[in-house]
């Protein structure tokens, strides 16, 4: 997905939750729907955890793309994790993080 359709997807109004901003937008029908993701540094500071947020965003997205989702998503990360862990992302709040943005989709 390139640039000028992420910017074109975040000016649409996201489903939001806690943590998640999700934009989607219709794809063409020839072509396969896209992910765009974002996770600001400033918001996880750990190069490992948004790694690995952006691995459990990809695979939810793809198991959403192949039974119903049908469209162009672009995922973005609101609000900073891991404030009582030092900046960590622990399982707990990765569990949290992972169901929040499944009840999204």
């Amino acid at each position: 997905m390139n640039s000028a359709r992420i910017s074109e997807l975040l000016k649409t109004r996201p489903k939001t939750s806690l943590y998640w901003g999700l934009y989607l937008a219709s794809s063409d029908q020839r072509t396969t729907p896209d992910l765009g993701i974002a996770v600001a540094k400033k918001l996880a500071k750990r190069a490992v955890d948004r790694n690995r947020l952006k691995r459990m965003i990809r695979e939810i997205v793809r198991s959403a793309q192949a039974t119903s989702l049908n469209s162009d998503v672009v995922v973005k990360l609101k609000k900073p994790i891991g404030r009582e862990t030092r900046g960590r992302l622990r399982k707990k709040e990765k569990q949290i993080l992972r169901t929040q943005i499944v009840g999204l989709i």
